[in-house]
């Protein structure tokens, strides 16, 4: 008898359940009984998959063979922001990440200095909601270390990722892409920040000239195009308060696998 694959079927759970969630989106956004209930079960889901799961446990990592020749770029391909289009010209040579909110030091780091910090590479697989699955090769920078380095303040709970990619516009602004984790995802050993994709600088229609790798997650937690940290108490006040772009619009919060 084939033993069950406990990822592979919270994967096919998850994406089924995002797919009905979404086929109803109206509807349940207009019933506040309906959605508190659905986001009850999802910090339950939260609760108990961090109590039978060791926090540093890391996710299946593979073989150099394994490496899937075709990782489809999903999302955003190429953000169309003045800003962005002018870093991408300049081959991303005047690019800073800024780590900043609840930090005693913030930061503003060049891609140089980023890839002079310690690194890891991992051979892993991305998850997306819609059901596919690719794997992919990433190095990049830890990034606990580099929250060490700001010196989170105590109040701290999230890190908030602004990303240059618009999918949406908006007046209001809440169509540029965010997406935030807690700090046991932040510290997690395979949480990365990403500058270098199947031993190639990351491509653009991946993400360049940086993206989150937090590898526990389901794709579109994977903020591409990432252009500042903010750590924060809450989020409620960024975006529609959800506490990421697609969050906002009726997936989880919280997407572990």
């Amino acid at each position: 008898m084939t033993r069950p694959n406990r990822r592979g079927w919270l994967k096919g759970a998850g994406a089924s359940l995002a797919g009905l969630v979404l086929s109803a989106c109206d509807r349940l956004n207009n019933n506040p009984q309906v959605m508190g209930v659905l986001q009850s079960a999802e910090g339950l889901t939260q609760r108990v998959q961090r109590l039978v799961i060791d926090r540093k446990a890391l996710a299946p990592e593979y073989r150099p063979a394994d490496i899937s020749p075709d990782f489809r770029a999903n999302g955003s391909t190429r953000p169309e922001t003045p800003d962005y289009l002018a870093l991408e010209e300049g081959g991303f040579a005047g690019y800073r990440l800024v780590i900043d909110g609840l930090v005693e030091r913030p930061l503003s780091l060049s891609l140089a200095q980023l890839r002079a910090l310690p690194g890891r590479t991992q051979i892993t697989r991305h998850d997306c909601v819609e059901g596919w699955s690719s794997i992919g090769k990433w190095r990049g920078a830890k990034l606990g270390p580099l929250l060490d380095q700001a010196g989170l303040k105590a109040n701290a709970r999230y890190l908030v990722f602004h990303c240059a990619d618009e999918l949406e516009p908006t007046l209001d602004g809440s169509g540029m892409y965010y997406e935030s984790i807690d700090l046991i995802d932040a510290y997690h050993p395979q949480t990365i920040l990403a500058y270098d994709m199947n031993d190639r600088p990351l491509p653009v229609p991946h993400g360049a000239p940086l993206r989150l790798r937090v590898e526990r997650q389901l794709g579109y937690k994977h903020a591409k195009y990432v252009m500042r940290i903010e750590a924060v108490e809450e989020f409620s006040q960024i975006g529609r308060g959800k506490g990421g772009f697609w969050e906002d619009r009726g997936y989880e919060w919280y997407a572990g696998i």
